[in-house]
């Protein structure tokens, strides 16, 4: 069955840097739109990048100039670069791969912002 696998989540202080990636398997990659999702205690998930087949961006308002997301078609791998972070940025980070109708979700990495 299709796998979204996340990792590189934990601990980083704010101002720090953090990379954390997303393998899919079994999914046709260059197709779908690849996004990172993240969802705090007490909140809703909430979107906050996708990148298209094309590798046109988007952005969540929040992160803007401090996040990056990329992806390795080759390696069926979509990256999220976080710079500058704040304590706020503390969440869940989904992986999530959606083409037409279908739509898949990682299982989620927690990246925790605090000095």
């Amino acid at each position: 069955q299709v796998q979204l696998v996340e990792s590189g989540g934990g601990l980083v202080k704010p101002g720090g840097s953090l990379n954390i990636s997303c393998v899919a398997s079994r999914i046709p990659f260059t197709v779908y739109t690849m996004g990172w999702y993240r969802q705090a205690p007490g909140k809703e998930r909430e979107l906050v990048a996708l990148i298209e087949g094309d590798d046109s961006t988007h952005y969540v308002d929040t992160v803007k100039g401090r996040f990056t997301v990329s992806k390795d078609n080759s390696k069926t791998t979509v990256y999220l670069q976080m710079n500058s972070v704040k304590p706020e940025d503390t969440a869940v980070y989904y992986c999530h791969a959606k083409f037409l109708s279908l739509e898949y979700w990682g299982q989620g990495t927690q990246v925790t912002v605090s000095s």
